[in-house]
């Protein structure tokens, strides 16, 4: 019976010396692959998540206020490129204000330079106080009313609505 079971596997079937031991062996057999086969499939899929992009872990309020401490300086030191530096680059950035959306990176880099930083054009200070930071997933965050995102090692704005501070 040995020899016929060392042959039998090697041809990936099982002989029994019986009807019932016959199947028995064979749904064992049965099983067994298939388990060996979930196995695989969990490796695989662990493998899989292993090597999906990696999103650094930080902290998400201390870099953000960071950022928009920057972000203050260089709108406040009238450095536009600096200060655009933290948009996101791309045509779906958005912008809201006085109930009119403006959309793209371009549009709203435009916008800046005619209205706050052309020659003769007054800016108020910028500063931000009181900040709260609430991440939504690993790579968003909301604070204020910037929705941001983590691109890299970097954090950058994706859609900005701003009003006015009421003067005192």
């Amino acid at each position: 019976m040995a020899r016929a079971i060392s042959r039998g596997r090697s041809r990936g079937t099982f002989r029994g010396c019986g009807g019932h031991h016959e199947r028995y062996v064979g749904a064992t057999c049965k099983l067994t692959r298939r388990g060996v086969r979930g196995v695989w499939c969990m490796v695989a899929i662990g493998v899989a998540a292993c090597a999906a992009p990696k999103i650094p872990l930080g902290d998400p309020q201390a870099e953000i206020a960071a950022m928009l401490r920057r972000s203050a300086a260089d709108w406040n030191r009238g450095d536009l490129e600096g200060f655009m530096g933290d948009y996101a680059r791309d045509s779906l950035t958005s912008y809201m204000s006085g109930g009119h959306v403006q959309y793209g990176w371009q549009a709203l880099h435009d916008r800046y330079q005619a209205v706050y930083f052309a020659p003769g054009k007054h800016r108020d200070s910028l500063a931000f106080e009181e900040l709260h930071v609430r991440p939504l997933t690993l790579d968003l965050a909301l604070a204020f009313t910037l929705l941001l995102q983590k691109r890299g090692d970097r954090w950058q704005i994706l859609h900005d609505h701003t009003s006015a501070d009421p003067k005192p």
